[in-house]
Order: C-alpha cells, then structure tokens, then sequence
C-alpha cells in the first residue's frame, strides 16, 4: 500500500527546546493511523507540522507524492489535507449547516462578478454547496442539528461537528487531534464507529493523535508512539501495547509489569 503522507529526518526547535527529533514515518492510503505519547511528547507539534502552522527546523514532508514541506496552511488544505483542533475551534453564532458551509468555500467555483450579481452559475452553486452540507451533517448524526446556533449543542456534537466541517473541505488525508477528548464512554465507542465509517465512505486516510488508549487499539491499524519528541515504537496496536518502552513512558516501570 502506498504512502498518502511520509515525513522523513523531521526536526523542531522552539529556541533551545528540541520539540520533535529526527521524526520518519509514513501513513499508508487508506489507513487509520494513530500517533500517541505522554503529553509534551511533539504530538501537536508533528500536526502542526505538516498542516503548515510551523515550518520545519530540518526534514522534508512529502503529500501524495509531492513536497508541501513549510508550504502555507491554506496551500495544504487545497491540496488534500484536513484537521480538527484539540481546542474547538467553531464558529458559535452560526448555525450547524453556516459552519459546514463555511468550510466548502475554501474552493470557490463562481466568479467574483457571478458572486456579486447573483447569477444563475452563483445560486446553483449555493444550492450545491448546501447540498453536500447537509449530507456531512447526515454523515454524522448532525441533519437535525442543521439549523441550530452550534453555541448551544453538547461537546459531543461540537467535535463531530469539527469533523463535518474539516470532511468540507474534500480531503484525502484527515488529521484528528484528540477526537474523543472529554466525550463519555458510549460516545467514544460511537465516534470510533463513525471515524471507520467516515474513512470507507469518503476514501479517506486517517492520521488521529489520542490519549484514550481504548479508542487508539480498538480504531488504529497501526500507531506510533513519541516520547520526548523521539519515536520509541511503532508497529500494530497489540505490539505496540506491550512494548516496554511504552509501558515505561506511560506508566514509569520498566519490563511491562
């Protein structure tokens, strides 16, 4: 299976704090990939990374192929990669549907003088673009949410809603950063349910970071894991939860015990 992302000798400093180190690997198409480790471990960091937020202090980011390393976030995102935000990040006066709709005009199709006449091309690409909104909403048991102020909808709802709105933008690659934060149970095993669904139904990979290891070993095929921006194990998830070195950084023993 090809590689939809593959990061090679990434490196970060903020001033004299080597937040990621010497960071290689690559996201298989098609998978549901999982990058875990202690907090302060470069996570977000390796997100940001990619995304464009930072630039690299060394190492090269490849995207389908193509080299989008330090490229600007807005470049990214129009060449196929999506996020979530740990902190949501959603617009609370607008409604469910203006917040998913929002996110589809990264890509407009109509002319400026179309958009400001209103012609006929403009109208048929609103109605479109509601369109395809109201299906990501169906997508993730958000349909009759549509017309609601997001402000006033669960936490739950609030990071499918995310989801729906990073889905807009038409991605190939789809970074989830910590999905299932804050959620209760029965919503955790429902998001996984909707990520795997999300993933077959759109043809999209999946790139999540998480601290709830449930969620990790029972959604990803395979994970990474950082430790002081070092990778100190990779593998599928059932080697990778008995590796030593991981069981060390999470729980301070050595051995697995």
């Amino acid at each position: 299976m090809s590689a939809v992302l593959k990061v090679s000798g990434m490196s970060h400093w903020f001033g004299g704090l080597k937040a990621v180190s010497n960071f290689d690997f690559e996201v298989p198409e098609g998978a549901i990939y999982g990058l875990i480790g202690p907090n302060g471990s470069g996570k977000t960091t390796t997100f940001n990374l990619i995304t464009g937020i930072y630039k690299p202090t060394e190492g090269k980011i490849e995207f389908s192929g193509g080299d989008i390393t330090g490229a600007k976030p807005y470049r990214i995102v129009r060449k196929g990669v999506a996020r979530t935000f740990q902190n949501l990040r959603i617009f609370g006066s607008m409604s469910v549907l203006d917040n998913v709709r929002v996110a589809r005009q990264y890509k407009p199709v109509s002319t400026l003088l179309a958009s400001t006449l209103r012609l006929p091309s403009f109208k048929a690409e609103e109605r479109q673009r509601k369109a395809e909104a109201l299906r990501l909403l169906d997508v993730l048991h958000l349909a009759d949410r549509a017309k609601e102020q997001a402000k006033n909808l669960p936490y739950g709802e609030l990071r499918r809603l995310e989801i729906a709105r990073a889905l807009a933008t038409e991605p190939k690659l789809l970074l989830l950063d910590e999905p299932a934060a804050g959620m209760n149970p029965k919503e955790v095993q429902d998001l996984m349910a909707l990520i795997a669904r999300v993933r077959d139904e759109f043809k999209v990979t999946v790139f999540l970071i998480e601290h709830h290891m449930k969620f990790v070993m029972g959604l990803c095929e395979r994970i990474k894991v950082l430790d002081f921006g070092e990778t100190i194990a990779e593998g599928k998830p059932e080697a990778v939860a008995k590796d030593p070195r991981v069981l060390e950084a999470y729980l301070g023993k050595k051995g697995g015990h």
